[in-house]
């Protein structure tokens, strides 16, 4: 008998809710600290980053959909998930709260 690789549980749906909480956070958070950075004297140097991380939430925010499909059909047929993409603009999303954190620090001191 073939190992069975679905799981009646709602394991995907709270994986989807995940995404979408780091979506928002990268977004909303994103954009609050360009804010921020701006309001607080770190000068415009410091937003690119920031904005860069936005988009990089509001594209994961978007694909959120897709990718949930993909998964229930992937696991359904038992194949492997690959979500490489989505976790290269999870990760490219966070180095830019990264640096444009060091650069709003940089800049104020």
């Amino acid at each position: 008998m073939p190992e069975r690789v679905w799981d009646r549980g709602l394991q995907s749906e709270r994986t989807r809710l995940a995404w979408v909480r780091t979506a928002a956070a990268l977004a909303a958070g994103g954009l609050g600290a360009a804010f921020l950075s701006l309001r607080g004297g770190a000068g415009p140097l410091a937003v690119p980053p920031f904005a860069v991380a936005a988009l990089c939430g509001a594209v994961l925010l978007a694909r959120t959909g897709v990718r949930f499909r993909r998964v229930q059909r992937a696991l359904h047929a038992g194949r492997p998930l690959d979500n490489r993409a989505d976790a290269l603009l999870a990760w490219l999303g966070v180095l830019a709260v990264i640096g444009g954190s060091l650069l709003t620090v940089a800049c104020l001191a």
